[in-house]
């Protein structure tokens, strides 16, 4: 190793993440094919604390009783999230990541077990509060979500674009809060649609129920 610059020890740090990440790949796969097997569609939310990924997840459930819905609940420490999400009456499996940054295709693997004896139909797993970390590690879902508040401001999109490549849709939620913040949608739609140009955009708001309904639909479809 060189002792002057410690390249030996970026370049092991290197390697073994790049076998993390192959592993995972291989495990999401078999997620993918397991999944797919039993029916089940599955949705791999991501978005910074706060962003109100858990908000969505209980306005969607309310809005498609007809639909069997199933939840993962990725926590660093604890699992409140996960038992508000109980009280809709839906099946929901706690993954305490004990400050991991992300779940990952392994965690959610053994999750689903939980859940498996009664299959839903529609999956949300609800990633660890954060755009960075998750964006590296596919889970085995068909769609990738990023969930993004008009709170958070609007360099979101060019400061984590990763997250917004992998990303199928986009969720803007709070949009309500729009004549209070500093938060330009078009030119956040514009950034967006400049990184990813297949992402389709759902401005939101929970709490009022505004533009609820393209979401719903776009998960019926």
């Amino acid at each position: 190793m060189c002792e002057s610059c410690g390249c030996g020890e970026r370049t092991l740090r290197v390697t073994v993440s790049r076998g993390l990440l192959s592993e995972n790949e291989r495990l999401a796969r078999e997620n993918r094919a397991w999944f797919k097997r039993l029916g089940v569609r599955v949705v791999n939310l991501v978005g910074s604390p706060g962003a109100g990924k858990t908000s969505l997840i209980e306005a969607t459930v309310r809005r498609l009783p007809e639909c069997r819905v199933g939840v993962i609940e990725g926590d660093p420490e604890t699992r409140r999230d996960a038992e508000r999400l109980s009280r809709l009456g839906i099946p929901v499996a706690a993954v305490t990541t004990g400050g991991v940054c992300h779940l990952d295709a392994r965690m959610v693997h053994r999750a689903f077990h939980e859940l498996a004896a009664s299959p839903p139909e529609l999956l949300f797993i609800e990633n660890v509060g954060n755009l960075l970390c998750p964006a590296d590690f596919d889970l085995g879902e068909d769609l990738t979500v990023v969930v993004l508040s008009v709170t958070e401001g609007e360099d979101k999109p060019e400061k984590y674009p990763q997250a917004f490549r992998r990303a199928s849709a986009v969720v803007l939620t709070k949009v309500d809060l729009l004549p209070h913040v500093d938060f330009d949608l078009a030119r956040v739609a514009e950034l967006i649609a400049r990184i990813n140009p297949e992402a389709r955009l759902f401005p939101l708001s929970v709490r009022t129920g505004e533009g609820l309904e393209p979401w719903i639909e776009f998960l019926r479809a």
